[in-house]
């Protein structure tokens, strides 16, 4: 997801090489990742800008399918929030084809 090397080493790169074409690259985690505290209006509008993001990003389904697959709790990924991964996963849904 946002920011960190440019180029991951070892065998499994090939699972990790997408992020380097994420467009979140581009900004700062912050966007992707609320603050302790965050409510309300700016919780939303801060999520909608990461959706944002993401709706014209490149890898945008495999990030997804990533956090869905990694159970990742926090941010938004591939355009998902904590919320709606949560809702996804508990109905199932994320060993469907992810669009």
């Amino acid at each position: 997801m946002p920011h960190g090397p440019t180029h991951q080493p070892g065998a499994y790169e090939h699972h990790w090489s997408w992020q380097v074409r994420g467009a979140c690259r581009s900004g700062g985690a912050s966007l992707f990742f609320h603050p302790s505290g965050e409510r309300g209006r700016a919780h939303e509008a801060r999520d909608a800008a990461a959706k944002a993001v993401c709706a014209g990003c490149p890898v945008r389904l495999e990030c997804r399918r990533h956090a869905l697959e990694a159970r990742e709790q926090y941010g938004v990924w591939g355009g998902l929030t904590e919320d709606e991964r949560d809702r996804l996963l508990s109905r199932g849904l994320h060993r469907q084809p992810v669009a």
